[in-house]
């Protein structure tokens, strides 16, 4: 995420700019937690997973694991790759739950064929359009990401990615080497006309597409009020280990937050089931 007006990729390669000091940034800055959680949760919605269904995901620049927390509440298991010693020691700390790996994107993505039910990626892939040495081509690179996340993914399945363009040309660069990778899908823009909340996500399809997803288009008066208190550091965030404070004000996974999220569902046109006295219960992890 650009800070002062830079865009961190134009301090160097993610290895170095992604070190003790801004890891530390993702453990403490509340503001920052909040944003990357709701892009992780905004990309696993995206996913059009099975409800109810523990699935196996991988998160592409899982950083200190902030969105791979919210995979884990989610009920899912998941791998994190990145290419920052430090934010992987970060995540390590502070006990993530998924399998953590050292490794360069642009290089491949190293799993058998057909290994995960899906992947999401948070303000990485923008990454792979800057060259910081003489042999750094960023069309192969992206190249080579896409077409190994390709065969990684169980056909059929999605990846969304979140990213960061720079410009018109670059986003076209990304979309032109995933489908040359194999890839259906586009890019699903939320907030189009908000300068602060606009948000891109590539999802993917790993088969034939089915129906490309609707951006947001409204931010909500309380959402931009909520985003202006964090910017201005006024209210305590509480991380998604001790329960994270949401618009409504109900705790993640309490019952009044089940149900709400089930009323949305229902709104959207999906099949949920009934509440009962069980539901907003905790439950023993299953496989």
């Amino acid at each position: 995420m650009a800070t002062g007006g830079r865009r961190p990729e134009h301090g160097g390669p993610p290895e170095l700019f992604y070190d003790k000091t801004e890891a530390r940034k993702y453990l403490r800055n509340s503001r920052m937690i909040d944003i990357q959680t709701k892009m992780a949760e905004r990309a696993l919605e995206l996913l059009c997973l099975p409800d109810d269904k523990p699935c196996y995901l991988l998160d592409i620049g899982c950083g200190t694991g902030l969105s791979g927390d919210y995979l884990t509440d989610e009920g899912h298991f998941w791998v994190g790759i990145d290419i920052s010693p430090a934010m992987l020691d970060a995540a390590l700390d502070r006990e993530a739950q998924g399998d953590l790996l050292l490794g360069d994107m642009g290089q491949g993505i190293p799993f058998k064929p057909g290994s995960f039910d899906g992947c999401i990626s948070i303000s990485a892939v923008q990454w792979l359009c800057n060259a910081n040495k003489k042999s750094d081509v960023p069309a192969k690179r992206l190249y080579c990401f896409f077409t190994s996340l390709y065969s990684v993914l169980v056909r059929g399945a999605r990846a969304v990615l979140q990213l960061y363009p720079e410009n018109s040309e670059q986003l076209e660069l990304i979309t032109t080497q995933a489908i040359k990778a194999g890839f259906t899908g586009g890019v699903v823009v939320d907030y189009p006309n908000s300068a602060k909340a606009k948000k891109f996500y590539l999802c993917l399809f790993s088969g034939p597409s089915t129906f490309l997803p609707k951006g947001l288009n409204e931010v909500k008066d309380e959402e931009v009020a909520r985003q202006s208190t964090f910017m201005n550091k006024r209210v305590p965030y509480r991380t998604a280990r001790s329960g994270v404070v949401r618009n409504s004000g109900a705790m993640r996974k309490s019952r009044e937050w089940v149900l709400e999220k089930k009323e949305r569902r229902r709104r959207q046109g999906k099949e949920v089931r009934p509440d009962t006295q069980y539901t907003g219960r905790k439950r023993k992890p299953y496989f």
